[in-house]
């Protein structure tokens, strides 16, 4: 049953360039970036165990708080009624605690753009 009670995060206004991928954003820097940064709490392969996080496979399309056997969602992510997409991921992993207010993922965030787009087409890929 889906929630009745207003969304705690809603999609950042900023959109970025929807080819972002087909840009000269290199996969490669942002697998470098995954695993500095993402891995010790995120696994991104079909059936990947989920760790601190959830497994990110099949993020892309997907409502936050909703990946299979993952149990530990704050209430901001259960209750968020956007999907997760290009444009709401670049906004979310600038400062994640600031996107989405009450959740548990306590990441400063990427300030640089070009990491965060790498970052992107490297979930696109993997995801």
């Amino acid at each position: 049953t889906p929630p009745t009670q207003k969304p705690i995060a809603t999609p950042g206004k900023r959109r970025i360039d929807q080819t972002m991928t087909k840009n000269g954003n290199s996969e490669k820097k942002g697998a470098k970036i995954f695993r500095v940064k993402c891995s010790q709490c995120h696994t991104v392969e079909e059936g990947g165990a989920h760790k601190l996080g959830p497994n990110l496979h099949g993020i892309f399309g997907r409502r936050p708080g909703l990946a299979e056997g993952y149990t530990q969602y704050s209430k901001a992510n259960k209750m968020s009624e956007f999907t997760w997409e290009d444009g709401t991921l670049f906004d979310y992993l600038e400062n994640p605690e600031r996107y989405m207010k009450g959740t548990k993922m306590k990441f400063p965030g990427l300030k640089k753009p070009k990491e965060r787009k790498d970052l992107i087409a490297y979930l696109k890929k993997s995801c």
